[in-house]
């Protein structure tokens, strides 16, 4: 839809003439009303949210006029997009949202982990970009109900920048403003104490925390507590019960809370912000992505020197003070302005024996200026060549990190130790092989660093070089190792250099690591192969390899995921092709009975789908459960998908084993009209019982879907059909408030 009209960057205002008579009210809140209109001329249904004459008296619906110009040019996925403004309704015009807001789904809805973990992610990315905006746009007023889900249960941040911090506004009347939303839930504690600085990043993140425990129990977080209950409570340290998270949970729910308990801690200055929970929820959204457990990999940047193994962090390298910095750090100002001259001429003997902070010595610091005659100058007066910070960094880390090469001889002349490490027992040598700095790397080795030296995680220099792709510093270390090093060492986690070269794609060090020997069968702590990372990964031409070497197809990790699910979980169709074309059994289970076209079908993967399926691979095979790759299909309401296994004959009337549930009933629960009718075109049996008797009928009464309730009686629904409760279609709908389905079920046969 363009939204423009005129000029770029003049936001569309639209007529009510723009839009067809009937205004359906779908939400109403203190401020305003929100109704599903129709555009006459696309053709197209569109939000148009109303603000009430309370709003627009104090002049919030002007600055809601101003903001958003700059907020409908933020385009992404999971944020509500701003089509325009309709000033003869004081309304802003949106997207429509089929299902409403997320605080109306927890409450009518019984949600699956999966998607509960999906939902949460989706958030967070929807955050992130809100403040990864410069400067970042704060919401200051998230919460499930300002939370929207599309027709695929998919989520989109909305109402953000309707609530600001002002200029010459107390956090008291800040505070009355959130108050009178009815956001007390989802305020953090600083705003109650006599802090007077306006919100920042981690009010939002807090109350991010409180969405998830939302999420995570469907319940709502200090119900029937009095405003000042609240205020208390969270003063005191106090947050939403965890008993209240059911027992039945995932493994990776604890991971979920930890997050969570990060998210709403009392100090702000400890809330992580949403760069660093968008990823942690994205791992954990692929772990959830099948019903059941299953594991994915996250390779990433592992082994790099950092606390998260896909985050890359430096040792800490002196940073000089300002030039203009005056008293007892005057010396450091000289280095800062490469006053090198003045520097040597003003040392003395006794500015060597200084501690700076962090336990850094004025040897550090001169080692960082890159100045070798500064640093030979230093060590003439005494300093102890292989000091240590408090990280344990001597000044040849530094110097190694910087690529001073003329300062690393100099520094080893006078008696530096390479085989010296910092608190993580990294050495010279495992820094020099990360960066790819050969040169440094034969200094280094030929003053008797050791080559096969390993950090506290067990990685040598040669897993750091492989992982990074430095091909010349691999053949040097290669010529210094023994072939026992070569072939058998493995990290704390089981990996060998093969595996890292394999899982980043380095290609040539691969070739190069097995003609040295290295074994492609060797499995990592999980057994996961080199074939397993790189067909993961999508690394076609390092799976080749790899396969021509007698890597095994059908190895089979500790989940019991081949190559070949990992490939396909992944969308990697090519990699799926050479990995059929060898041998890779297609039916092949993991441990909880999931095939290759399974996950292909739960990802999406239509064009893998097409070619497992050429491949002769089962579309009725059973997963955890009796779940087929059609319940899966439907449950995604991935209607694309649903039509190409229907087209390759699989069945549309089996049923999965816990609860009876055919096909037709998933894509009747999960709202996917175009689904239900590729089934029924396909003979799905529309009175089919599930094990509580309930047909596909029920089920869409139930969800309030009238043009699927439609779809079923025009083909032969029967409505006088009763569930294990003695209920009708009708008797649910009722019991739902669907009254358009009571209305339509009540005509009888006219449909």
């Amino acid at each position: 839809m363009d939204c423009l009209d005129g000029s770029p960057g003049q936001l569309r205002n639209f007529q009510k003439d723009d839009f067809e008579a009937d205004w359906i009210k779908v939400a109403e809140c203190k401020f305003g009303q929100v109704y599903q209109v129709k555009l006459k001329l696309l053709r197209e249904k569109c939000a148009l949210k109303s603000f009430g004459k309370t709003l627009c008296d104090n002049q919030r619906y002007r600055k809601i006029i101003d903001e958003a110009s700059n907020i409908a040019k933020l385009k992404f996925k999971y944020i509500m997009p701003i089509y325009g403004l309709c000033s003869e309704a004081t309304a802003v015009v949106m997207e429509y949202m089929s299902n409403g807001s997320l605080n109306n789904l927890l409450a009518s809805h019984t949600l699956m982990w999966p998607k509960k973990f999906q939902m949460i992610h989706e958030a967070s990315m929807g955050m992130n970009f809100l403040h990864s905006t410069k400067p970042p746009l704060l919401h200051l007023n998230l919460k499930t109900s300002n939370i929207l889900v599309d027709d695929h249960l998919h989520v989109k941040i909305s109402d953000f920048g309707l609530v600001s911090w002002e200029e010459g506004m107390t956090m008291k009347s800040f505070l009355k403003h959130l108050t009178e939303r009815g956001n007390i839930s989802y305020i953090p504690p600083e705003t109650f104490t006599q802090c007077t600085d306006p919100p920042g990043t981690a009010f939002d993140v807090y109350s991010f925390g409180i969405v998830i425990w939302e999420v995570l129990t469907q319940q709502k977080p200090h119900a029937g507590c009095s405003v000042t209950t609240v205020l208390i409570q969270v003063s005191q340290k106090k947050r939403p019960s965890m008993e209240m998270i059911p027992e039945q949970k995932p493994t990776e729910c604890d991971q979920m809370i930890s997050i969570m308990k990060q998210c709403w801690d009392q100090d702000p200055h400890k809330r992580p912000p949403f760069s660093d929970t968008v990823r942690k929820t994205e791992t954990l959204s692929d772990v959830m992505k099948i019903p059941g457990p299953m594991q994915c990999h996250k390779n990433g940047n592992v082994g790099q020197k950092s606390d998260y193994p896909w985050q890359i962090t430096l040792p800490e390298i002196p940073d000089l003070p300002p030039a203009d910095q005056h008293g007892k750090d005057d010396i450091l100002s000289l280095l800062s302005k490469k006053d090198f001259g003045s520097f040597r001429q003003s040392v003395r003997r006794e500015d060597v024996y200084t501690q700076f902070s962090g336990r850094k010595s004025l040897l550090h610091y001169t080692v960082a200026s890159g100045d070798p005659q500064s640093v030979k100058h230093v060590l003439k007066l005494g300093a102890e060549v292989n000091c240590t910070t408090a990280r344990g960094y001597t000044p040849l880390i530094i110097a190694v990190l910087h690529r001073f090469h003329d300062i690393i001889s100099l520094l080893m002349e006078h008696g530096a130790d390479a085989t010296q490490g910092d608190e993580d027992q990294w050495t010279p040598l495992h820094f020099a092989a990360q960066n790819g700095d050969d040169r440094t790397l034969r200094l280094l080795l030929d003053k008797g660093a050791v080559a096969d030296a390993r950090e506290k995680g067990g990685w040598m220099p040669l897993h750091l070089a492989c992982q990074n792709g430095h091909e010349t510093v691999v053949r040097l270390l290669l010529s210094r190792l023994s072939q026992e090093a070569v072939t058998e060492s493995k990290e704390a986690e089981g990996r060998t250099p093969l595996h890292l070269a394999s899982a980043y794609g380095h290609l040539n060090i691969a070739k190069l690591l097995l003609s040295q020997g290295a074994d492609p069968s060797a499995t990592d702590a999980s057994l996961s192969t080199a074939l397993h990372l790189s067909a993961e990964q999508g690394h076609n031409r390092v799976v080749r390899q790899l396969m021509m070497s007698g890597a095994n197809p059908d190895s089979a990790d500790s989940k019991g995921c081949t190559p070949l699910h990992l490939a396909a979980f992944r969308g990697h169709t090519g990699i799926c092709r050479q990995l059929l074309s060898k041998g890779a059994n297609p039916d092949s289970r993991t441990l909880q009975g999931w095939t290759p076209m399974h996950l292909a079908v739960q990802r999406e993967h239509e064009a893998t789908v097409d070619q497992l399926k050429s491949e002769g691979a089962c579309v009725d095979a059973k997963g955890e459960n009796g779940w087929t790759p059609l319940h899966l299909a439907c449950r995604q309401s991935e209607p694309k998908v649903v039509a190409k296994l229907l087209a390759a004959k699989a069945n549309p009337n089996i049923t999965e084993d816990r609860e009876g549930w055919t096909p037709l009933h998933v894509a009747c629960a999960s709202l996917s009209f175009p689904s239900v009718l590729h089934l029924i075109s396909h003979h799905a049996d529309v009175n089919a019982v599930n094990s509580a008797k309930a047909t596909p009928l029920h089920l869409a009464a139930q969800h309030g879907c009238l043009p699927i309730v439609k779809a079923l009686l025009l083909n032969g629904a029967d409505r006088t059909l009763l569930d294990s409760s003695g209920s009708t279609a009708l008797n649910v709908a009722q019991r739902c408030e669907k009254w358009e389905i009571v209305h339509l079920l009540e005509k009888g046969c006219e449909i």
